[in-house]
């Protein structure tokens, strides 16, 4: 495949369109990939032009940041690399300011992070969940002070309530600093719910999606079969199918149905069911860059040909259809006949990307129109 960039967001960092996500490079959570086949997988995606790495500084309780950063330094990558990292999650037991968005945790995060993947800066710090107690002002604040430090570049957002992104992103724009360039979401077939409000928040005000867990967690890559007593397949899914982490719930009548219309359409079109899946989201509004991880080499290299064809638009709207999700209050009244009854039946809405507004001129050069 040629290997396409897009610029995160409104910032001017070029990002490849696959970005690697690393949170598979380690087996100290029971799966995960070795550190040769780790080494692999990142070689593989360096050499079809990815330049986007995905990690965090609890992905296999460091190793991940510790692995991505020795292979970058022994292809000698760092100014060619983009580096995503994230903090928030508490590895310290016992100790509340280990862990949270406060600045607190924040500064100390930064310099372990910036020690295990060995580099002076970091290209995209991200905030992974939101802790529900550190106010937004805090938050933007220490931001703009690493990006004016020059230990982070740019910075984003994980896991949080959209008004919370909103409130980053005015205290950004109102005192002038670093605004958020990035959203980290999960976004697939089967978990649509960013749709009603932060694909349109990102796209308002300069924030590109970054999508985590394009395949379901392995649900949409065809592993997993529906059984009566529930599901079938190897994988991460069936491994931590008694955890409570809602990212690793996807065994649903409704998602084995979207599996289901998935397969049909990977057959009509000769491709797996995880590259159509990965064309489908990626092609979505408003997504910059969607994070493909593996355990195993086969595994990149189908995803990394995932962008390689066009999907047709009428398998592209069975699989909208058929993965539609459930509108709930509000957003069933911004739907077209609640529009209709606002807007006395005409059609009014978006002005169309090439608009540009019509602009009169006068004195030298009267009449002319921009």
């Amino acid at each position: 495949m040629t290997m396409a960039y897009y610029t995160l967001g409104r910032s001017g960092l070029r990002v490849s369109r696959l970005a690697l996500g690393t949170m598979t490079f380690g087996t100290d959570w029971g799966w995960g990939a070795d550190k040769e086949t780790a080494r692999r997988l990142f070689d593989r995606y360096v050499e079809e032009g990815g330049n986007f790495f995905d990690t965090a500084d609890a992905y296999t309780n460091g190793v991940s940041e510790t692995w991505l950063g020795e292979f970058i330094a022994e292809r000698g990558l760092r100014d060619k690399a983009v580096i995503a990292t994230k903090f928030t999650f508490n590895a310290e037991p016992g100790n509340p300011n280990a862990g949270g968005n406060g600045r607190k945790n924040m500064l100390r995060a930064i310099e372990r992070s910036l020690k295990r993947l060995n580099t002076d800066y970091i290209d995209l710090y991200i905030l992974h969940a939101w802790d529900r107690v550190t106010p937004a002002e805090e938050v933007i604040r220490t931001f703009d002070d690493l990006v004016r430090s020059g230990k982070v570049r740019h910075v984003g957002l994980s896991d949080v309530p959209a008004w919370y992104v909103s409130r980053l992103q005015t205290i950004a724009e109102l005192r002038g600093y670093e605004p958020i360039s990035a959203l980290q979401l999960e976004y697939s077939l089967a978990e649509r719910n960013i749709e009603n409000e932060f694909v349109s928040l990102g796209t308002e005000h300069g924030m590109g999606v970054m999508v985590w867990s394009p395949l379901a967690s392995g649900l949409l890559s065809g592993k997993y079969r529906a059984t009566q007593n529930g599901a079938a397949g190897a994988g991460r899914l069936e491994t931590l199918k008694g955890s409570t982490n809602p990212g690793f719930q996807k065994f649903t009548p409704r998602n084995f149905a979207i599996v289901a219309e998935l397969e049909a359409a990977a057959k009509e079109i000769g491709r797996s069911m995880a590259q159509v899946a990965l064309n489908w989201i990626a092609n979505r509004p408003g997504v910059a860059a969607t994070i493909v991880g593996a355990t195993k080499l086969a595994q990149l290299e189908d995803n990394l040909q995932a962008l390689d064809f066009t999907l047709p638009a009428e398998l592209a709207a069975r699989l909208d259809r058929a993965s539609a999700p459930e509108r709930p209050f509000p957003y069933t009244f911004f739907g077209a006949e609640i529009q209709g009854m606002i807007h006395g039946g005409a059609t009014v809405g978006a002005k169309p990307s090439s608009y540009q507004p019509r602009i009169e001129t006068f004195g030298a050069g009267a009449g002319v129109t921009a």
